[in-house]
């Protein structure tokens, strides 16, 4: 699984023309955020402020994505985004 996900999740899927990175974490935050995947949110939410998204960008995707996916959902994903912000300064 690993060597699946580093050469072909990262290595082929990440790097697809298609998308810029900044737009793959947005679509990804928001998939793992709708279907509570706190531990590979986590991970992901760092990728997307890498990727050149913001606290503020990633918060209000995650509001939005309150009344589509559940609130308990968006709460999750927002409180793991402030402890990340929190820990980061960012």
């Amino acid at each position: 699984m690993v060597e699946l996900t580093d050469q072909v999740l990262f290595g082929d899927v990440w790097n697809r023309p298609g998308l810029s990175p900044r737009d793959r974490s947005l679509v990804t935050v928001t998939a793992l955020a709708a279907l509570y995947r706190g531990e590979q949110l986590t991970f992901h939410l760092r990728l997307a402020m890498d990727n050149g998204l913001g606290r503020d960008e990633l918060a209000e995707a995650l509001t939005h994505l309150a009344f589509y996916a559940g609130w308990p959902n968006a709460m999750d994903a927002l409180g793991r985004l402030k402890q990340i912000t929190d820990a980061t300064g960012r």
